[in-house]
């Protein structure tokens, strides 16, 4: 119980903050597959494997939402007020995360083919998973510069409108898919959809019993519930045929979340200037980087006691 509610806690701080997945704190600390699997099971699995799923993803699930509610409370203020340092902090993460993934991963011996040199064959298959992570970069990269050129307005939650209730639901419902991938993260997208600080905002609001918030909440959860259903089964099939292409398209998403933390200062409710060389702070990059090597040493160290 503690184990996975710890993890579930761990996620959902991820979540919480453009350019962090979720997905990428399960996949380093060790819990991925059984996530995904899990996910699957309770959607499409018989009532033996359905009852499993239940009982995991409720653990993960509590401490999910303990971090949620902290991060609703605490980075909602941070995010405004430091947002260099938390960019910085989060590049430092996604940083030091990739070549951990690319470690793990190796996807399918692509990297030792090219230490072994075995052959076309091996090129090609190498050239194939260049291609889906340049296809990774552009599809994160192109929607963020959309975004900005749209202009990006933010959304009023605490007065419903059922225009502005569909679009969260569809919101909600990409956002959950990004959230079940090692790659862009959930909040990442919201903050693209310029819905990150009032979803932010709302969440916050509901707590502190703004009930004005709840019916645009409802829709977004909604969106959310019906992507998972649909995305998981599609991830799932994507890892256990396409697994090599699947990973470098991964990869290819968290190389384009850098532009998307980047650009993040500029959604705020009060635009502020790209992240930039003079507002980088090298300090906190570093803590993101030591912060996902910590979560490593752990998943390790979880591994060789047997748990």
């Amino acid at each position: 119980m503690l184990k996975e509610g710890i993890n579930g806690f761990c996620m959902a701080l991820a979540d919480s903050v453009p350019g962090v997945s979720g997905g990428t704190v399960a996949f380093i600390m060790g819990f991925y597959d059984q996530f995904i699997g899990s996910i699957h099971n309770l959607a499409f699995g018989k009532m033996k494997e359905k009852k499993s799923a239940v009982m995991y993803l409720a653990k993960l699930g509590a401490g999910w939402v303990v971090g949620m509610a902290m991060a609703a409370v605490v980075l909602s203020a941070l995010f405004e007020s430091h947002i260099y340092a938390v960019s910085s902090l989060f590049i430092g993460f996604i940083g030091g995360a990739i070549p951990l993934i690319v470690k793990e991963e190796n996807p399918k011996g692509y990297l030792d083919a090219i230490r072994q040199g075995r052959g076309k064959d091996n090129l090609r298959g190498i050239g194939k998973g260049i291609l889906f992570c340049l296809l990774g970069i552009m599809l994160v990269a192109g929607i963020t510069w959309a975004n900005s050129r749209s202009g990006g307005a933010a959304m009023e939650l605490g007065q419903f409108s059922i225009g502005t209730s569909v679009k969260l639901f569809f919101i909600g419902m990409i956002a959950i898919s990004a959230m079940f991938l090692p790659g862009i993260s959930g909040s990442t997208l919201l903050l693209i959809f310029g819905a990150y600080i009032p979803v932010i905002t709302a969440v916050k609001g509901v707590l502190s019993l703004e009930f004005s918030y709840l019916p645009c909440l409802i829709f977004f959860g909604c969106g959310v519930l019906t992507g998972a259903v649909t995305v998981v089964k599609a991830i799932k099939v994507c890892l256990e045929k396409f697994r090599p292409q699947t990973i470098y398209m991964i990869l290819g998403m968290m190389i384009g979340s850098f532009y998307a933390i980047v650009m993040g200062p500029t959604t705020l409710e009060m635009p502020k200037e790209a992240l930039g060389f003079g507002n980088f702070h090298i300090t906190w990059a570093i803590a993101g980087v030591a912060l996902v090597l910590g979560m490593q040493m752990i998943k390790e160290r979880s591994e060789r006691n047997g748990n």
